[in-house]
């Protein structure tokens, strides 16, 4: 690490600027985003020039400068001319270092933008109410939903008002479609998608048919049609994504006698070790096989369940020769056979629970992470249990899906927060391929790989592949090119990159917007984002038609200010301006918001 302050400040006097601080993939990802799409001068504080995506940072065109600082201090903030600037994004560092950033910069600057990555969302929160112009958001949360849904081979859903927005493809799509998002769609070739392309409006169908069966029209002599035009080729025009409406999130397709099968064996498991579960079972099987017997000897359901019951509590009266006066039952010596089983099995549990006992609360075994039972099947095993990895697990987790964590360092904080839900994790710095059969890669349904590394990701899938060919993988890989390569190559695959989803999002807080979520086209993002029309400001007065442009913008609901609680879906007046106090909800791509958002402050 350089030494403190050492950099090239600004020279020139500069304000009305954007500062990042930080020298991730999020930042980088940032800088992009501000600097192509908003295009508004930007001053980078990073805390090495030479590590991590400082290099590349400073590479970028655009970039007002970038200053190194191996913390970002009162005097760091004073090089990078914050009581100048117009906002600040702080997307590195720890959540306590972060807000300490936020409300130092504040004192400087009282009116600045203020956006901070916050992992603990909770926290963030309530830090929002401290700033007077800020927002906390969470790069992690925001990746999650879209990883945690590739994994599932289902589609993300963002929530608008009491729908939920998703991304369907080709023969998913169905009569709930709001608008095509994406067509040229190929797999191979992952350039030809086009965002948002120019459709026919709403009333394009009624002028063909107009045309063609109104006076005038190509109607043929004796009522002949004309030849239908041929169906375009598939092959030529790819496929096709369009946006969604649920009245529900798309459910988990688990059959729940399998969910409760794998919540019950692995509950045994985390209380018991293997030479306990091996008695349990054992005694359970003697006592099962005992009272069937005395079901088939005594044809009598009801009592036979009384007589083990007691028998197992050691509170059974003993049977009597069959002359004698106390005789009970009718099974003779194989009914006294079954009924000492059980009686002996009872004894047994008596000491086993306490065992148990002793062993959860004395040897500490809550405090230690868990490897997967026997019992794990058809689970998603997350590698890298960093913020991303985290959440991902948490998510999964929720939606009754079994989840095995695989981390490489004792020491991240995802286990302890793994191991708090029960999850089991394999922890180790072995051979790839042996933590992957520890954690029972034969039985699972998928693979994420989130680490921060693009490298120890594509390890990861390509030994579950080898693994197991048919398993689904999600690797978290942030280089644009290695991800075409990997959709061309491995089938059944998806690639995520966490900065990539998370940072269209941060660049639209930083400029006031509210984001509701991210949707991913495979490794392009669309953003739902609601705008409202504020007295004077740019949206007063724009309709649909001025809103709207080709690979930009779709207006997708209208909120009136008369009644804001309704979601008007796809508005169908397009010529009427909007007014104060309405609200619009668009899917946009980032280069359109950023459009959208420049359109709306010059004419504020």
């Amino acid at each position: 690490m350089t030494s403190e302050g050492w950099g090239t400040p600004p020279v020139e006097p500069i304000s009305q600027h954007y500062i990042v601080c930080g020298g991730n993939a999020l930042a980088h990802r940032l800088v992009v985003e501000l600097v192509e799409h908003y295009e508004v001068p930007v001053v980078v504080l990073v805390p090495d020039r030479t590590r991590d995506h400082a290099p590349r940072i400073e590479q970028l065109p655009g970039v007002a400068a970038v200053v190194e600082y191996s913390s970002v201090t009162e005097e760091a903030l004073r090089a990078v001319r914050v009581e100048t600037a117009r906002g600040l994004a702080l997307v590195d560092g720890s959540d306590q270092e972060n807000i300490h950033t936020a409300l130092s910069a504040q004192g400087h600057n009282p009116g600045i933008r203020i956006v901070l990555r916050m992992f603990n969302q909770r926290l963030g929160e309530n830090i929002e109410g401290l700033l007077k112009n800020g927002a906390a958001l969470s790069g992690s949360a925001t990746a999650a939903p879209a990883l945690a849904a590739a994994a599932l081979s289902r589609p993300n859903a963002v929530q608008v008002g009491d729908r939920f927005l998703h991304i369907a493809f080709d023969d998913d799509i169905d009569s709930g479609r709001i608008c095509v998002v994406a067509d040229h769609i190929d797999r191979q070739d992952l350039s030809r998608i086009r965002l948002l392309p120019d459709q026919e409006t709403d009333s394009a169908s009624f002028v063909r048919l107009a045309g063609e069966f109104g006076d005038g029209g190509p109607i043929r002599p004796g009522g002949a049609r004309p030849d239908p035009e041929p169906e375009p080729d598939p092959a030529e025009t790819g496929g096709v994504a369009a946006l969604q409406a649920l009245p529900s999130e798309p459910v988990v397709r688990i059959a729940w006698l399998r969910r409760v099968r794998w919540r019950l064996l692995d509950t045994l498991r985390f209380f018991t070790s293997a030479r306990l579960r091996l008695v349990l079972i054992t005694a359970l099987a003697a006592v099962l096989l005992a009272f069937g017997l005395l079901w088939y000897l005594n044809r009598d359901f009801g009592w036979s369940l009384y007589v083990s019951l007691l028998d197992l509590a050691g509170a059974a009266q003993p049977d009597q020769p069959g002359g004698a006066a106390g005789a009970t039952g009718t099974g003779g010596t194989w009914q006294r056979v079954a009924q000492v089983v059980i009686t002996f099995c009872g004894i047994t549990f008596a000491p086993v629970a306490t065992a148990i006992m002793v062993e959860v609360l004395g040897s500490g075994r809550r405090g230690q992470p868990r490897n997967p039972g026997a019992g794990t099947r058809d689970h998603v095993i997350v590698v890298g249990l960093g913020n991303v990895g985290t959440r991902v697990a948490t998510q999964l987790h929720g939606l009754g899906v079994p989840v095995v964590g695989l981390e490489r360092d004792p020491q991240a904080r995802g286990i302890a927060a793994l191991r708090a839900l029960g999850i089991p994790v394999v922890v180790g710095d072995g051979p790839l391929e042996d933590q992957l059969r520890r954690a029972r890669l034969k039985h699972s349904r998928a693979l994420v790989a989130v680490s921060g590394d693009d490298a120890t990701n594509l390890e990861a899938a390509l030994e579950a592949r080898a693994g197991k060919p048919e398993v689904r993988v999600v690797v978290r890989i942030f280089d644009d090119n290695f991800a075409g390569h990997l959709y061309a190559t491995l089938d059944n695959a998806a690639s995520r990159s966490v900065s990539y989803l998370a940072a269209p999002a941060f660049a639209a807080a930083l400029m006031g917007r509210e984001v509701l979520g991210t949707l991913a086209v495979f490794r392009h993002v669309l953003l739902i984002a609601e705008l409202r029309a504020e007295e004077g400001g740019g949206l007063v007065g724009m309709n649909r038609h001025d809103i709207e442009d080709p690979g930009g913008v779709r207006v997708v609901a209208v909120r009136l200010a008369a009644n804001p609680a309704v979601h008007l879906w796809n508005y169908a007046d397009r010529t009427r301006g909007l007014a104060p106090g309405d609200r619009i909800v668009v899917a946009a791509t980032r280069s359109g918001l950023a459009r959208l958002n420049t359109a709306m402050v010059s004419e504020d």
